[in-house]
């Protein structure tokens, strides 16, 4: 018999919306075994004091899963051992995965089946890429309309859908 899909919470916000902390204490509210899924690289000073204020955020009851590229099968490898997971940020793996000249539709493809087979309960944090400018150069517009095209399939197969504002998180599914 099939596992039966867990929930799927969808965060989205802009940069430095408050979307990661609110996803954090929802998830956290959760009972069970939890685990983060990180996807940020410290490539540079900045990125490294960002990545160590998310770990001082979160409590040792979180396993954590350091993961910039291979989210697909992580996620299909850990959820039957975990009740709550939670991913941050599906933006920075896409931009992962644009750097590495990885093949992004088998990617985002594998990516969406193991959110369809998870059973646990899932937040997937992202950020809102189609309020801005439209970018000046190729590879940003691609990672734009790689976002927003993900954004959108996780949104509707997601069970409940955030979007975070200054720190306010507005239900909107």
């Amino acid at each position: 018999m099939a596992e039966k899909r867990g929930k799927i919470v969808f965060v989205i916000g802009g940069a430095k919306s408050g979307k990661s902390g609110f996803a954090l204490r929802s998830a956290s509210a959760c009972e069970g075994r939890r685990a983060y899924l990180a996807t940020a690289q410290a490539f540079d000073r900045e990125m490294e004091e960002r990545i160590a204020r998310h770990k001082a955020e979160r409590s040792e009851e979180w396993a954590v899963h350091e993961e910039p590229v291979r989210i697909a099968a992580l996620l299909k490898e850990i959820h039957p051992v975990y009740d709550v997971l939670l991913l941050d940020c599906l933006t920075l793996w896409i931009s992962n995965l644009l750097l590495g000249e990885r093949d992004i539709e088998a990617e985002t493809g594998a990516f969406l089946e193991a959110v369809s087979a998870c059973s646990a309960t899932l937040f997937i944090v992202s950020n809102e890429v189609g309020w801005g400018i439209v970018p000046d150069n190729a590879l940003s517009r691609k990672f734009r309309d790689i976002a927003g095209s993900l954004n959108q399939k996780i949104a509707a197969v997601a069970d409940e859908v955030y979007l975070v504002t200054a720190g306010i998180p507005v239900k909107i599914k």
